[in-house]
């Protein structure tokens, strides 16, 4: 009986290991980023390498997490994508949230969550099998990435330096997205191109 339970906690423990390093497992920085195909809000396909030649943002969010909606009761989301819009940046908003989960949307509800919200993506990408997620190894949302004109990946991690779910965003915030972007676009290197994520974690199926 012991050997069977432990042979049970061993198929368990296993199991497990590889479904969270799968999970976990983050491209490099200065690797190209991995290339995926999804349906946006609208019904569309969007694939990564239509935006070949331009500066790529990937958001992962979750509206009914608390560090999600914090950025965008604040207007501080909206406020970094009319920034990186007027950029020429393209913006992805990601929702990996499994069916039954917290976060998970059908299209229509994206875009009433896009509207009400009065954001700025370029496109809302759909992603409930997690399968976008998990080969960027996104764990929390929100959980940013940057990628530049050639593809590579040149920032991961927070939208900022606050890691809290309450309160209003004030000017001594350092927002790693934008300074990113702002070193990026003068051809210097990004001086914080890795930072830890925070917020809840991304919602993924078994």
């Amino acid at each position: 009986m012991r050997f069977k339970y432990n042979l049970l906690f061993l198929v368990c423990f296993v199991t497990n290991f590889f479904f969270i390093s799968s999970v976990n497992a983050s491209p490099s920085l200065g690797t190209p980023a991995p290339q995926f195909k999804g349906i946006d809000s609208n019904g569309n396909e969007v694939s990564l390498s239509d935006f070949q030649g331009k500066i790529v943002i990937l958001e992962w969010t979750n509206h009914d997490c608390p560090y999600v909606r914090r950025q965008y009761m604040t207007g501080n989301m909206q406020m970094v994508q009319v920034k990186a819009k007027d950029m020429g940046v393209v913006w992805i908003t990601i929702i990996s949230s499994a069916p039954g989960t917290q976060g998970h949307v059908n299209r229509r509800q994206a875009n009433k969550l896009t509207a009400s919200r009065k954001a700025l993506p370029s496109h809302v990408v759909m992603d409930p099998s997690g399968v976008i997620g998990k080969l960027y190894g996104a764990r929390t949302t929100p959980h940013m990435y940057i990628l530049d004109t050639k593809g590579t990946l040149v920032y991961k991690g927070a939208i900022d330096d606050k890691p809290t779910s309450w309160g209003k965003i004030d000017a001594g915030t350092k927002n790693y997205v934008l300074d990113a972007l702002s070193e990026l676009m003068a051809g210097n290197r990004i001086t914080h191109a890795a930072t830890q994520p925070y917020g809840c974690s991304v919602k993924y199926g078994s």
